[in-house]
């Protein structure tokens, strides 16, 4: 068994009885072993999900046993290999310890990416990037040039086969087209605990209202503003005495654990949409 290579099955369908008894058959039936199982059965939504982790000899042959499960069950599914790595395009603009964070755990190996590049609006982190060996790309965005420089970033995108977009502190608003074309494939860190104060300045909003938790929330981009799917989220006690600063370089340290956890249940395919929220095997 140590020797037989490990896969990913995702499965999403109508809830229904039959579903995990004919999955597991068809696996054990194959000479396949499940490793991890987890499930859940939305009573609002009336949908199954699962996530099956199970190593096997012939990855062909359960697949072949599977479609008539899948077709009689009417399930949406995907099938991929454990080991393969997400190609990835981290944007930024000014600020970079999210960048930072996410490229020390890829040099780690603690994150299943290949990092394909950077892009920025702004120059001023390009020598540390090349530096890491990873192709930069300038991006400069006006009024007059964001259709542009959005064409040339979805090009980018399809001709390197990118799997998801990291907007580490990205700090466009992508367009309504451009989010509706890379749906699903597009993650932010927003540096608050999302509904609450959205846009620009969150902390210094939070600062004037007194708050007492701040937080980060990593999403999925939508044409809806700050309004994606939620995949993870984090808060922090903060004191009366707290400046503004303060709360930046609390929020900072949050905003990189959150958005690394979330690209790594991403790339780890642990995530599931579900009508307009998420369902996250951790």
């Amino acid at each position: 068994m140590s020797d037989q290579a490990t896969y990913i099955l995702k499965v999403t369908c109508d809830d229904q009885p039959g579903i995990v008894s004919a999955i597991s058959r068809c696996i054990a039936e194959n000479d396949g072993n499940i490793l991890e199982c987890q499930q859940f059965d939305d009573q609002e939504t009336k949908k199954f999900l699962m996530r099956i982790r199970f190593s096997c000899n012939d990855i062909e042959r359960v697949e072949f046993q599977l479609r008539p499960v899948v077709e009689r069950f009417q399930i949406k599914s995907e099938l991929l290999p454990e080991t393969q790595k997400g190609r990835v395009l981290i944007m930024i603009s000014k600020m970079d310890h999210c960048l930072n964070d996410l490229m020390y755990r890829w040099k780690r190996g603690d994150l299943n990416m290949e990092l394909a590049g950077v892009v920025s609006n702004h120059e001023m982190h390009r020598d540390q990037v090349e530096h890491a060996g990873v192709p930069f790309i300038y991006l400069p965005v006006t009024k007059d040039t964001k259709k542009e420089q959005e064409k040339k970033l979805l090009d980018w995108v399809t001709d390197n086969q990118i799997d998801l977009v990291i907007l580490a502190r990205y700090m466009q608003i992508l367009s309504d087209d451009l989010s509706k074309q890379l749906f699903g494939k597009v993650i932010n860190i927003h540096h608050s605990f999302l509904p609450s104060f959205k846009g620009a300045k969150a902390y210094h909003q939070a600062h004037a209202r007194g708050v007492k938790l701040i937080g980060a929330t990593a999403h999925y981009v939508t044409p809806d503003l700050d309004e994606g799917p939620i995949i993870e989220q984090e808060v922090a006690r903060v004191k009366h005495s707290d400046s503004a600063e303060d709360l930046v370089r609390i929020g900072r340290d949050i905003e990189s654990r959150v958005l690394s956890r979330a690209v790594r249940w991403h790339l780890q395919h642990r995530v599931f949409h579900n009508d307009g929220k998420t369902v996250v095997f951790t």
